[in-house]
């Protein structure tokens, strides 16, 4: 009997492990290009940890490493890049919270008109890193137990998050190209996780929302002259739909308004562009989550607009120190 009843209980606390390793890999600060697949703000145990490694190829008119989104006509930039950070989520005033940090780093190389002609630039390094504080406003209470997490069901959710760039990351004013963008920049949003259907392994559906304002400090140091960017509204929307206990897919969209760029006077376009995506995710094991995700711009005719293609794969790893614990005594 007490054997069964062992199982029983890992069974539950298996459920849970499972459940956390998705759920680990929500609520870290993305730049802007990076769109974070679905499923990111489910809420998991108080307490919980996670550590995400992100790896993206992209290509297109305008530097990822720029929330920004900065558009150079006739530009060719290509960037590889690689995010790693941690996570943490606690308790605060009886509601969900999490702080994250990331940084990124990687290398960038482009092609640049500039009076007719073709410049080449390329830059490696550091970009700026990134704190996050994301809290949980509407939807059920923090999960301060098993039993409150194996009950979670988000319903309508809602949360307020705010980001903060540190101006810290690699930066030369000779160049256009930089992966750090000298000036202090971030975002306030508001995460939206609507449940469609039944919380059941296998059957859980969600339509999500992140809406959100980028704001910019200016850039005093652009190759001799000042970067003053307006502000950046960017609408992020995934349908998430199981396949099966252990995958996930996503149809995802993005778009981007504003952002109008002014050097020393000289103002450019504002962002109207559109990105749509598909996404992948699977658990690999108890601890460790994995999403395969593409987006691509569509109205990207326009020299002025916008013009991006990214492929990304995210590996999270998270722990719980309850549940590892229950997890040994259950083997």
């Amino acid at each position: 009997m007490t054997s069964n009843r062992t199982k029983i209980k890992w069974s539950a606390l298996h459920r849970l492990a499972i459940s956390m390793t998705v759920l680990a890999a929500v609520v870290f600060p993305a730049l802007s290009s990076a769109q974070v697949p679905g499923r990111f703000y489910w809420k998991s145990l108080s307490g919980g940890n996670g550590v995400p490694v992100i790896f993206q190829s992209i290509s297109g008119n305008a530097n990822p490493f720029d929330s920004a989104n900065t558009v150079t006509p006739g530009a060719e930039i290509d960037a590889s890049m690689a995010i790693v950070g941690y996570a943490h989520n606690f308790t605060l005033l009886d509601r969900s919270a999490t702080a994250a940090i990331i940084m990124p780093m990687g290398r960038l190389d482009g092609e640049l008109l500039f009076a007719g002609e073709t410049v080449k630039e390329s830059s490696q390094g550091f970009g700026d890193p990134m704190l996050e504080f994301d809290i949980n406003v509407i939807g059920p209470k923090s999960q301060k137990s098993l039993s409150d997490a194996l009950r979670y069901e988000p319903g309508f959710s809602l949360d307020l998050l705010a980001d903060l760039a540190l101006p810290i990351g690699t930066y030369d004013n000779n160049q256009s190209l930089n992966l750090g963008q000298n000036r202090w920049y971030g975002r306030i949003g508001a995460p939206i996780v609507w449940q469609l259907g039944p919380w059941v392994p296998g059957r859980r559906t969600t339509l999500e929302f992140l809406p959100a304002v980028w704001l910019f400090g200016d850039n005093d140091d652009f190759g001799g002259k000042t970067l003053q960017t307006d502000p950046m509204f960017q609408l992020d929307a995934h349908l998430t739909r199981d396949l099966t206990a252990h995958l996930w897919g996503s149809l995802d969209g993005t778009w981007y308004q504003g952002g109008k760029a002014t050097i020393d006077g000289v103002s450019g376009e504002k962002l109207n562009n559109v990105g749509v995506g598909l996404t992948l995710g699977y658990t690999v094991n108890e601890n460790l989550n994995m999403t395969v995700g593409y987006k691509s711009t569509v109205n990207d005719s326009d020299p002025t607009d916008l013009r991006m293609d990214n492929f990304m794969l995210t590996l999270v790893y998270g722990w719980h120190p309850l549940v590892e614990g229950a997890r040994r005594l259950g083997e």
